[in-house]
């Protein structure tokens, strides 16, 4: 049965099957959307608790690092109670919606991005940033040149929120709804076809999230730039 069914999901693979690839696109659109809404922000606290000091600066930095691992089953209540027609923000009519699952998965992506890029800001020190300063740069322009010095620290902080959130199930089925065509992503059609026992498009999706980690630990080599990666 494993082996008809593994054949299978490359059927659907290799033919292009409309429904998987709906799916496929529907999740990478929601985690990129999420992703990409964070990062400013989240380098930007980053950088700030690294350099600036203030009253409870390690407190901060603890919360976030807390904050990493949370469970998303948490991340998705705290949502649906927000977004909940009895909620504070139930007037916006959000839930089971994608703009709820990128608000979801962007709860559980910034932790990453703030405590990853914290530890990438710490490790460069202060000798970068007071060295373009010496050297006349501006706030805006030593700040980027800080940005490249630490690229790597910050490619491996968003390569780890795009894990996370493209491959949680919590958050995106409590929010979402799981409705074809519209909020079923990646992890929670593989849930939903394993639970009818329907496997070929859940082993399907499953390669797709497998080859979503390898590209990025692919890329991650690359722009580490230590050794080759053999294709």
């Amino acid at each position: 049965m494993i082996a008809e069914a593994t054949a299978d999901a490359m059927q659907l693979l290799l033919t292009g099957d409309p429904a998987l690839w709906e799916i496929i696109m529907i999740s990478l659109s929601v985690s990129g959307r999420a992703l990409f809404l964070c990062l400013p922000a989240g380098i930007a606290l980053a950088f700030l608790l690294s350099y600036l000091e203030f009253p409870g600066r390690r407190l901060v930095v603890v919360m976030f690092q807390t904050l990493m691992s949370i469970p998303a089953v948490v991340i998705g209540l705290t949502v649906y109670l927000l977004l909940s027609r009895h909620g504070p923000f139930g007037d916006l009519k959000l839930l089971f919606s994608q703009t709820a699952m990128v608000v979801g998965q962007m709860m559980l992506s910034f932790p990453i991005i703030v405590a990853l890029g914290y530890a990438a800001f710490q490790a460069a020190g202060r000798r970068g940033w007071e060295t373009a300063r010496t050297l006349g740069a501006g706030r805006i322009r030593a700040f980027f040149a800080l940005l490249h010095e630490v690229r790597f620290g910050l490619f491996v902080a968003f390569a780890a929120a795009f894990g996370r959130i493209i491959s949680e199930v919590g958050v995106s089925m409590m929010v979402g709804g799981n409705i074809l065509g519209y909020t079923r992503n990646i992890p929670t059609a593989i849930a939903l076809e394993s639970s009818k026992g329907e496997f070929a498009q859940g082993i399907a999706l499953g390669f797709v999230l497998m080859l979503i980690a390898l590209v990025l630990n692919m890329s991650l080599h690359f722009f580490q730039g230590r050794e080759p990666v053999i294709v």
